[in-house]
């Protein structure tokens, strides 16, 4: 009876141990999807999900902890060792002309042990910059986090542009086989010739095969985005926006004047300085001697019989100062000193290369932009002209007025517009990021 109870609880508990992983893998494959792909959501899921900011993390952990590790020198350490031995020929002196043994065969130590430092220069470095090197670690990752903003930000306007180049595309297709539909019944019916239906299917086609590179660069275009945001390979990932809110951001102040100090790089080459400072001090601090206080207190055990070995002990102990003063290394403290010189001075002429890059990096950027600004004001007018334009020819071409080559062309041109008009879009927005990253603005 136990036996079939047991075995009909085997029985529930199974199912529902395996619904209940299920379950959970459900979840947290839904966790890992992102349900509304807006460009700030892309931007905080691949700041969650990156590999690189992970590591990062990871490693202001690591720094930490190793600035721990390095003040835990500054504590007293504390020490026990067990000695155990047994002497086969016990050592014998010839003392006023008799043989002494000096010893017993066997001996045990239980020792205690401890230090305390006072001064040491590598206990000393760690103290005085361990803000510093913490600090180091925690800029690194912030370096690391808004060049994957710019990454991802470029790559989402990428695939907003591909997007809508293949929807552009389609509504080409779509005119094209109405158009190709409608010459070829007038063809049949004998009031226009062959010439008009085989340029709309020559147009067609070559509509077709744009939309499939042009798709296949979405492909593409996804890919990258995905890879940047570390996304489920094979996962489903919509792209969402508002058109409206994208062209309201173009606007960017062209007459902003580049703040150094606000640039990620500049900050840890400042905090490289300080470091590098502190090393020449460390380097200068080889000359003062070490100094560390140290006691231990020991019970030995002395007997010629292992079984009394532990009967009586004959503890010592001692409390004393080791002061330490390297004399003469061959002048490689005065070597060391005046290399931890020329690495500051280094640090120095890195801040001014930044300078100059960042100066150039901005000149350009803004350069892109403007250019970029004005070519999407000009090509946004023109989707509005062509549109017009088709309209009217396709209309005077169905009452007879205008030739069907007049048709294609101002297809073309309505295409080319509309492509041109989202690539300018993507093109200037794309650019603002630049603009932003030169004057260290980049938000997260």
């Amino acid at each position: 009876m136990r036996k079939s109870r047991s075995r009909f609880s085997i029985s529930l508990l199974v199912p529902a141990l395996l619904f209940s992983a299920a379950s959970i893998a459900q979840t947290q494959g839904a966790d890992s999807l992102l349900q509304d792909a807006s460009l700030p959501n892309v931007i905080q899921y691949a700041l969650k999900r990156q590999p690189l900011i992970q590591q990062s993390l990871i490693d202001e952990q690591i720094t930490d902890l190793q600035v721990k590790s390095k003040l835990a020198d500054w504590y007293p350490q504390i020490n026990f060792n067990y000695l155990l031995q047994h002497n086969f020929d016990v050592q014998t002196n010839i003392i006023g002309g008799t043989p002494v043994k000096l010893g017993v065969d066997n001996t045990s130590a239980f020792q205690f042990g401890a230090t305390q430092t006072i001064f040491n220069r590598d206990v000393l470095l760690a103290l005085r910059s361990r803000n510093d090197v913490q600090l180091q670690s925690r800029q690194q990752t912030t370096f690391n986090k808004i060049d994957l903003v710019v990454s991802v930000t470029k790559s989402f306007y990428a695939v907003l542009a591909t997007q809508q180049q293949v929807r552009v595309v389609q509504e080409t297709i779509t005119r094209l086989e109405r158009s190709l539909k409608d010459s070829r019944a007038a063809y049949d019916a004998g009031v226009a010739d062959k010439t008009d239906y085989k340029r709309a299917t020559i147009a067609l086609n070559n509509a077709i095969a744009t939309r499939k590179a042009t798709e296949e660069s979405l492909k593409a275009n996804l890919e990258n985005l995905k890879s940047a945001m570390n996304y489920p390979v094979g996962s489903q990932l919509n792209i969402a926006y508002d058109s409206v809110a994208l062209e309201n951001a173009i606007p960017q102040d062209t007459l902003a004047i580049v703040d150094l100090s606000g640039r990620i790089e500049y900050q840890q080459l400042q905090t490289m300085k300080r470091l590098q400072e502190a090393n020449l001090k460390y380097n200068k601090w080889s000359f003062i001697p070490t100094l560390s206080a140290n006691g231990a207190y020991n019970f030995n055990y002395l007997n010629d019989q292992f079984s009394k070995l532990y009967n009586i002990s004959y503890p010592n102990s001692y409390i004393g100062l080791t002061l330490g003063l390297p004399i003469f290394q061959g002048g490689k403290r005065k070597y060391n000193i005046k290399q931890a010189e020329w690495q500051l001075k280094r640090v120095d002429l890195d801040i001014v290369n930044l300078q100059n890059s960042v100066n150039a990096q901005y000149t350009a950027a803004l350069a892109s932009y403007k250019s970029s600004r004005a070519n999407y004001l000009a090509v946004k007018e023109n989707v509005q002209l062509a549109q017009e334009v088709y309209d009217v020819i396709n209309l005077q071409y169905r009452n007879g007025i205008k030739a069907y080559l007049e048709v294609i062309t101002a297809e073309t041109d309505l295409r080319t517009a509309q492509i041109n008009y989202f690539n300018a879009l993507y093109s200037v927005l794309s650019a603002k990021v630049d603009v932003q990253q030169a004057l260290g603005t980049v938000q997260y």
